[in-house]
């Protein structure tokens, strides 16, 4: 005869002697191993690739209130002489291009940002130590500002060139030109919105940028770079590294291959001498307003963020003569 089931329609287990029973385990008292969370990697940003340093060195990042929150790259100058290299390789293809395609190329970086805001604003307030709706507000303002920034392609042209009166038979025109590689000294205390309003302009204009980021603060800079890998910014156009400024800064300056200069966030004891050394190369500079510190200025003011002639500190005015007639 067969055994009868049990509730449930499962047959008991015989074993000669009786029905056997299996212990079961309650779920709730099951023991789950602890998740390891899987721990980003920061990297430099050079020709459109994520490379460690050459020399293998990294230092702490702190956030404000002293919590160390990552191991940033330490570049070389080795890295540094390889984002000037990627960077002439990238400049004369994306000053080539039209205005117009260049500007929807920095718009889509803005769109991108948009997507990754909540990470964007977590790390903006633990580096800057600010409440969560100031965080909000900066990355917002940030995001704005690369579209402010990307409508001013195909605009700097006709404001800043001109068809010039001569007393002969020429056409005589001037035209804005980029000026060629830039390296961006990124301000210390604004980590993402101070970094977007010095990068934009240089790359609106047609150059392409070696940017120093924030040493204290780099971790927005870092997810910026990958908002830009996945962005229709061609490799090379955007290099960005991070480390100890005093040690890149004089061999960004001396660069030969170097034509500008923005030395917003170069420290106050090293501006002499940094623009003693591009002066050998004739590099352009760009400074701060005379009276302002980095420490003080307020990226949020847009009357002061948002200039064209930001724009026009890394153009070259070129003449051009034609004759009438020809």
């Amino acid at each position: 005869m067969a055994a009868p089931k049990r509730a449930g329609g499962s047959r008991a287990a015989t074993n000669g002697r009786g029905p056997t029973s299996r212990a079961v385990t309650p779920a709730a008292t099951r023991t789950v191993a602890a998740r390891v969370e899987v721990r980003k990697t920061y990297k430099l940003y050079i020709g459109g690739q994520f490379p460690r340093s050459e020399s293998g060195r990294s230092y702490v990042v702190n956030a404000a209130d002293g919590t160390p929150l990552a191991n940033a790259v330490r570049a070389s100058k080795k890295d540094l002489r390889d984002a000037v290299r990627a960077a002439r390789g990238a400049f004369q293809p994306w000053a080539d291009r039209t205005a117009m395609n260049r500007g929807q190329v920095l718009y889509r970086v803005a769109e991108l940002m948009e997507g990754r805001r909540q990470q964007f604003e977590a790390e903006v307030a633990e580096a800057e130590g600010v409440r969560a709706d100031r965080a909000r507000e900066v990355v917002a303002r940030a995001i704005d500002r690369w579209v402010w920034y990307a409508g001013w392609a195909d605009k700097i042209a006709q404001v800043l060139g001109s068809s010039n009166p001569v007393a002969s038979d020429y056409f005589n025109f001037t035209i804005p030109e980029p000026t060629g590689i830039v390296g961006v000294v990124a301000p210390e205390p604004s980590s993402l919105l101070g970094l977007v309003s010095r990068l934009a302009p240089p790359l609106v204009a047609g150059n392409s940028v070696v940017v120093l980021a924030s040493e204290s603060r780099p971790l927005p800079a870092i997810s910026l770079t990958e908002v830009l890998a996945t962005s229709d910014v061609p490799d090379g156009v955007i290099n960005i590294l991070t480390g100890r400024k005093r040690e890149l800064i004089p061999v960004l300056a001396a660069h030969e291959d170097v034509d500008a200069l923005d030395v917003w966030g170069v420290p106050d004891d090293l501006r002499t001498d940094v623009e003693l050394s591009a002066a050998d190369s004739v590099k352009r500079i760009a400074r701060r307003p005379a009276g302002v510190t980095d420490a003080r200025f307020d990226w949020l003011d847009d009357r002061a963020s948002e200039r064209p002639e930001w724009i026009a500190a890394y153009l070259e005015m070129k003449t051009v003569w034609h004759p009438i007639g020809v």
